[in-house]
């Protein structure tokens, strides 16, 4: 892409709308070879940017998700050592001992890759999401420092591997921690925010054509309405698309004209049961009758 509202116009293609901020953000990290690391709450459409990109670019979309105690083993590599264990097996019976032995079973063919391995690997630069890096431990997060700095991954009973291309890396982070310093000066950064009004009529009827333009107008109005509310969980893009699927599902028109059918439906919005009983039929229909 020669210039970010060029790429911003190929994401709205597939259905993602960027705002300009995000656009452009995206554009330097990929003009420059750089990871992007955005960072904003759940559910505003972060891990979807790395869909859409690789969309856009026709290549794979290679996702690591993070968790506390994720380690090496499961990020980057391991070996098959039930297989290794039988081939050692296999040749104790056959009379083979030795470095034979042991070099055959440290080869590629007992190599499982995991997601990082996997990504520098590709013969066409993939888009590799590291998903929710605030939830992995410190320790992770200084060692992939290292796999983003160089690109290349020791094995010791392989040796060196470097990158046959450069993945397109996005890392997102929920603030569940805080980041190191080191891992933010290596990229690019975006806060992604949940949309305004405007865009996210744009993802409605995007995603959503079916849905009647009067009746998308009080979709959205409703969900930021419900934003604003104390919740545990904010619904996001993602519930919000539900919620409108639900409805038009339904033949509903006009979220004012059956409270029952409305009350339902926040099945899709709220995931708690105290989000639910913090939104009653009357509070609920308070919010619709603002949201057109």
């Amino acid at each position: 892409m020669t210039s970010w509202t060029e790429l911003q116009t190929s994401l709205a293609k597939t259905g993602y709308i960027a705002s300009d901020d995000l656009a452009t953000a995206l554009h330097i990290a990929v003009t420059l070879g750089r990871p992007l690391l955005l960072e904003g709450a759940a559910g505003v459409g972060k891990t979807e940017v790395a869909r859409a990109l690789a969309t856009v670019n026709e290549t794979q979309l290679i996702r690591l998700q993070c968790y506390e105690g994720l380690d090496a083993s499961q990020a980057i590599y391991e070996w098959n050592y039930q297989r290794q264990l039988l081939s050692i097996r296999a040749a104790s019976e056959a009379g083979e001992t030795g470095a034979a032995v042991e070099a055959r079973i440290f080869s590629e063919d007992y190599l499982l890759e995991r997601p990082l391995l996997r990504a520098i690997r590709q013969e066409k630069a993939p888009v590799l999401l590291i998903d929710e890096i605030d939830r992995a431990d410190e320790e992770f997060e200084a060692y992939l420092l290292e796999v983003l700095s160089e690109f290349q991954i020791t094995i010791p009973e392989l040796g060196t591997i470097s990158a046959t291309t450069r993945p397109l890396v996005i890392l997102t982070a929920n603030g569940t921690r805080d980041l190191s310093d080191a891992l933010r000066r290596r990229c690019i950064y975006a806060h992604v925010e949940y949309p305004d009004r405007q865009t996210e009529l744009a993802i409605l009827a995007s995603r959503c054509p079916g849905v009647e333009a009067q009746l998308g107008l009080q979709i959205v109005g409703f969900v930021q309405k419900l934003r604003e509310e104390e919740l545990e969980k904010v619904p996001g893009i993602a519930e919000m698309l539900d919620f409108a699927a639900a409805l038009a599902g339904l033949g509903i028109k006009d979220l004012t004209a059956d409270p029952t059918v409305l009350q339902a439906c926040l099945a899709t919005l709220l995931k708690t049961q105290a989000d639910r009983a913090a939104i009653p039929t009357e509070i609920a229909q308070r919010i619709a009758g603002k949201a057109a």
